[in-house]
Parts: C-alpha cells; sequence; structure tokens
C-alpha cells in the first residue's frame, strides 16, 4: 500500500509540466534549431550582444516587476526609459561637437548626468506613485496617461531629432568590455541585480510589496502603510527606468523621441515568462532574469532565421499574450 502512494505522488503531470514551462521549451528549441542551421549563432560575439541587451532591459523589467507584483502595471516605462536616454544625451555630448544641444553647458563627468537622470525619472515615478495612491486612478489608465504625456515631452524636447555625438567616455560605459570578453553593461546590471534581490527578500519594503499583492485589505490591517509603499515601488521603478535608459543611449550611441518604445511590453512579457504574476503577489529577482534572458533569446533566434521585423513584432505579440493567459491559467490552478 505504502508502495503504491509512493508511485502516486511520484507520477509526473506531463500537462502541468508544458503549462509551467512551455515557453522555455519552445525557446530551447528554437536555440538548437538556430544553432545547428547558422554557423555563426553560437559564437563569443552574438553571446556578448545579447548579454548586453539583456541587461539594459532586465534593470527595465526589475523595475516595473514591482507594480506588478502589488497587482498593478506601468505602461509609461518604455517613455520614461526613452525621456532618460534623450536627457543623458543631450547632457553627454563632446564639448567641442558645432551642433551641441546645450551650446553653453560645461564638460560634465559622466556620473553627473546619471545621478541628474535618475533623479528626473523618479519624480516621474513619484508621479505615477502619487496619482495610484492617494487619487485612486487604476494603475492601467494612471500609467497610460503619463506614457502619452511623457512621450510629447520627449518629442517637445528634442524637437523631433536625433541627438548624438557623444563623448568616448560615455559611449565606452555602454559598449566596453572587461577583457575585451564581457560587456560593462553586464558588470552593472549584475550589481542592480543583487541589490534588488537583497531589497526584495532581505527587508521591509520586500516584505511591504509581496503582502500588498498578496492581499491588500490585510496588509494594510497589519499595518503596512500601503500609499507610500505603492508610491516608493514606483519612485524606485523610474530610477530604474533612468539608469536603464543612461545606458540605452550610452550603447546605442545615439537617441531619438521614438527611443524606448514598447519596451514596456517587452518587459511585462518577460518579468511574467520569469514568474511575476500578474494577480500579485509572486516574483523573484534570478526568474525575472531568465524571463528577459529567454524572451531575448527568442528575438534573436528570430533574427537569425531571417524574419522580418514586421513579422518579429506579430510573434512577440503572441508571446506576450500566451505568456499572460499562461499566468492565468495558473493561478486559477492554485485556487
Amino acid at each position: 500500500m505504502t508502495t503504491k502512494l509512493f508511485k502516486k505522488d511520484k507520477k509526473i503531470d506531463i500537462q502541468k509540466i508544458l503549462t509551467d514551462y512551455s515557453m522555455f521549451i519552445v525557446v530551447a528549441v528554437m536555440i538548437i534549431f538556430t544553432g545547428t542551421t547558422q554557423s555563426n549563432f553560437f559564437t563569443i560575439g552574438n553571446a556578448s550582444n545579447i548579454l548586453a541587451n539583456t541587461s539594459v532591459r532586465f534593470i527595465i523589467a526589475l523595475g516595473i516587476s514591482g507594480t506588478l507584483i502589488i497587482r498593478g502595471t506601468d505602461l509609461s516605462a518604455g517613455r520614461i526609459v526613452g525621456f532618460s536616454a534623450i536627457l543623458a544625451g543631450t547632457l553627454v555630448q563632446q564639448p567641442d561637437f558645432v551642433g551641441k544641444f546645450f551650446p553653453n553647458l560645461p564638460d560634465l563627468p559622466i556620473f553627473v548626468p546619471l545621478l541628474i537622470v535618475i533623479a528626473a525619472c523618479a519624480l516621474l515615478g513619484l508621479m505615477n506613485g502619487i496619482i495610484i495612491a492617494y487619487f485612486h486612478v487604476p494603475p492601467f489608465l494612471a500609467t497610460l496617461g503619463t506614457q502619452i504625456m511623457i512621450y510629447g515631452f520627449n518629442m517637445l524636447y528634442s524637437g523631433n531629432q536625433p541627438i548624438g555625438t557623444f563623448k568616448d567616455s560615455y559611449i565606452q560605459v555602454g559598449q566596453g568590455k572587461l577583457f575585451g570578453t564581457i560587456p560593462y553593461l553586464v558588470i552593472i546590471a549584475a550589481i542592480v541585480g543583487i541589490v534588488m534581490w537583497v531589497l526584495y527578500n532581505k527587508t521591509r519594503y520586500g516584505k511591504n510589496m509581496y503582502a500588498i499583492g498578496g492581499n491588500e485589505q490585510a496588509a494594510e490591517v497589519s499595518g503596512v502603510n500601503v500609499p507610500r509603499t505603492k508610491i516608493k515601488i514606483f519612485v524606485l521603478a523610474g530610477a530604474l527606468y533612468g539608469l536603464a535608459g543612461y545606458l540605452l543611449s550610452a550603447k546605442t550611441g545615439s537617441v531619438g523621441p521614438s527611443s524606448g518604445t514598447s519596451y514596456e511590453l517587452e518587459a511585462i512579457a518577460s518579468a511574467t515568462i520569469g514568474g511575476v504574476s500578474t494577480t500579485g503577489g509572486q516574483g523573484t529577482v534570478p526568474g525575472i532574469l531568465l524571463g528577459v534572458f529567454v524572451f531575448e533569446l527568442l528575438k534573436v533566434c528570430l533574427a537569425y532565421l531571417g524574419v522580418k521585423p514586421d513579422m518579429t513584432n506579430v510573434i512577440q505579440g503572441i508571446v506576450i499574450v500566451i505568456a499572460v493567459a499562461l499566468d492565468i491559467r495558473k493561478s486559477m490552478r492554485k485556487k
């Protein structure tokens, strides 16, 4: 009898595995197929490029993860990243550049623009947090409104013109590599990831965040200052978007008003693939990293297989829908 029970407990649920890990299985198959059909896929250069792209998007996904964990969202993330990239770009141009955005701006050390963009984007996050926490506007509508507003400001600020000719020291941040192999972006993202892991798992901030996502009313009764915690989450998200935008413009070497377009959707999909539940209260930093990495690998595989950009967008949209649908299915199964 005991043997039968043991065997029953150890029975593998194929349907559950396919539901929980279907996205990972599909991407794994694509990687194998791409690697065996494209000779230049498994190269150090390609791996370095994938890691660099993953690093920037990982920081964005970390910012948006907190808003998802408390059963919200942030549709303004991509535009705030774009704002940060544009603002940073106007502050790090070469001093002798004839078409300099601010002709009389002195040659600033590269950490000064970083502090400026992080502070500016944190203020935008504060605006989102106040609207949501104190005016009780649903996060979807609140951040949709600020998304449109910030995009308009980006166009006004940049004059709808690309901004480039950055200092070499700034470009080095986004394109430089340690020992000629490991992008500096990877090191920066790793440090941010460790800090966020500690914040999520070892501090009152993280405890309150998960409590709100699990049951906001219960969290409030237990003494959590819900409005203040929500504001902190959106301020931190804005600061992370600011850092990501600063790194993005350093990586690309130029920026424009469309920078950051749809990054919030990719971040939401990546976080969901990595286990951040849209129903709230769940999500880990390693899971987010894995989700971002898988989503980036999917895009790279499609590019190597010759899929056109417009079709790539279609596939990415399908992936986003499937990721959210699978998350909802898993949540319903647990209930």
